[in-house]
């Protein structure tokens, strides 16, 4: 089995340094919803120094509510900023030797594309525009890679170490005390029983299959370096390869 670690990065609110040596791709915010171009190519550097693949981590521009808050934007508001984003990042990669392999949506833009076709298409109109070669980062069995397959990109489905899911195999939102995992031990052996089964326990308590190449942790979660640290150990030590997916 081959799994890609990615995490997103370049949020400010994170140890970079410590966290992107631990990965195979690194999710960098492009300016939205958090981080700045100093802060882009740090990341950049980080990648470049360790060998993780770059990823854009796109967003709503919503530095106010860290890009979680819901805008409503109209598909042609969202595709103008995407593309600016992508722009950004691809400029800061390219002056030093790299290039943005992947696209990821944050937060809230993330859930509008699991169940928005018009969200989601919004958002792969700029990939495909910047760079049809791109692949989406996204949620299994989701309208966005649904979308993706429809119009040739390829859609690789993540899930996520850090957070709890639905039965529906959404996640569980924010606001509800149970939707993030921070416990070591716990998360450590969810994601294993994940990769023996394919299937991750809901908050029901009921399972929910899962197809996932990627597994995420978020920066932001307390103790995420620790988190990422031991998932990588205890990844390797079941015979699973790690390896970036683009």
């Amino acid at each position: 089995m081959v799994i890609d670690l990615n995490a997103d990065v370049g949020e400010e609110c994170g140890d970079d340094a410590a966290l992107i040596p631990l990965l195979t791709s690194a999710n960098v915010a492009c300016g939205a919803h958090a981080g700045s171009v100093e802060v882009m190519r740090r990341c950049v550097e980080l990648c470049l120094e360790h060998g993780v693949q770059l990823g854009a981590h796109v967003s709503y521009p919503d530095r106010e509510h860290f890009g979680r808050r819901e805008l409503k934007l109209p598909p042609q508001e969202i595709s103008q900023s995407v593309d600016r984003q992508l722009r950004a990042l691809a400029g800061v990669a390219v002056a030093a030797g790299l290039r943005v392999r992947y696209v990821k949506a944050h937060g809230a833009l993330y859930n509008r594309m699991a169940d928005d076709a018009a969200a989601a298409d919004a958002v792969l109109a700029s990939l495909r525009s910047f760079d049809p070669g791109l692949a989406l980062l996204t949620l299994p069995g989701s309208v966005a890679m649904q979308r993706a397959a429809a119009l040739g990109v390829s859609a690789v489905g993540e899930v996520f170490a850090d957070r709890a899911y639905r039965e529906d195999g959404r996640l569980q939102p924010r606001s509800a005390p149970d939707a993030l995992l921070s416990d070591v031990e716990a998360v450590t052996a969810r994601v294993l029983a994940w990769l023996r089964s394919g299937q991750m326990q809901s908050v029901s308590g009921r399972p929910v299959r899962l197809v996932a190449r990627s597994l995420c942790v978020h920066g932001d979660t307390p103790g995420a370096v620790e988190l990422a640290r031991a998932l990588r150990s205890a990844l390797t030590q079941a015979g699973v390869e790690l390896a970036a997916f683009a």
